[in-house]
């Protein structure tokens, strides 16, 4: 298996080269903000992207708060997931990274001496915009917006064929879909119990949403309790 895409031209390596060539035109300033975003700054807008949903979410409330807060919560433990079953296939597949068998790539980060097959960013990415999609589908399109930018970028910087981005993309999806009934079905029991404490019910309802719907109820028992037993009886 390690000589995939590693010889011969095949639409995997010419789409390497056509997509890493556009590095070469490229001033250098932009180059190195590529870099960056991809290879720290889409993650960490992933992960302010969960956040973001998370307050959003928790803000709302309502009845589907639970269930979305759940799925927020499976978002990175899918993604962790993912990484560890790519560990066995990367030892599998023995895929070198593309600078190592092709020439002329422009390389933009270093440092990068382990197997290329699949890309650990494309995936976690992707299995986080997924998970973030079975929350909220707004904040998914999102999210998977940015993890195609993330697999544009992986390919742009020389460190991944564009097979490698596309297998961590299925990688992530399968994820995150796949075991995500199991998951919802445990952790959907657990944020309706944490909703409901005094002490974590912040992490799925703001406390204003709380008293807002224990406040719904109240002042008709209040009223109740404040009128008299001559009063009661007539309402009777």
């Amino acid at each position: 298996m390690a000589g995939l895409a590693e010889s011969g031209s095949n639409p995997d390596v010419d789409l390497l080269y056509d997509i890493n060539g556009l590095a070469k035109d490229a001033p250098h300033w932009f180059d190195r903000g590529m870099a960056f975003v991809g290879e720290y700054g889409l993650l960490v807008a992933m992960v302010l992207l969960v956040v973001w949903c998370w307050w959003s979410v928790r803000r709302r409330g309502g009845q589907e708060a639970p269930s979305s807060v759940a799925a927020l919560v499976w978002a990175p433990l899918a993604a962790g997931l993912a990484v560890l079953v790519n560990v066995p296939i990367r030892g599998f597949v023995e895929r070198p990274r593309p600078f190592r068998a092709h020439q002329g790539l422009d390389v933009l980060v270093s440092g990068k001496s382990d197997y290329s097959f699949v890309s650990d960013h494309a995936t976690i990415t992707m299995a986080l915009g997924v998970g973030l999609f079975v929350a909220n589908r707004r904040f998914g399109l999102v999210g998977i917006g940015l993890a195609l930018l993330e697999g544009f970028c992986r390919v742009y910087m020389g460190v991944h064929y564009p097979t490698d981005v596309v297998g961590g993309f299925a990688l992530g999806t399968a994820v995150a879909l796949l075991l995500s009934p199991v998951a919802m079905a445990l952790l959907t029991p657990l944020m309706t119990a944490v909703g409901r404490s005094d002490r974590g019910g912040w992490l799925v309802r703001s406390r204003s949403r709380s008293a807002m719907g224990r406040d719904a109820v109240v002042p008709g028992a209040r009223a109740e309790a404040a009128a008299g037993p001559e009063e009661r009886d007539l309402a009777a």
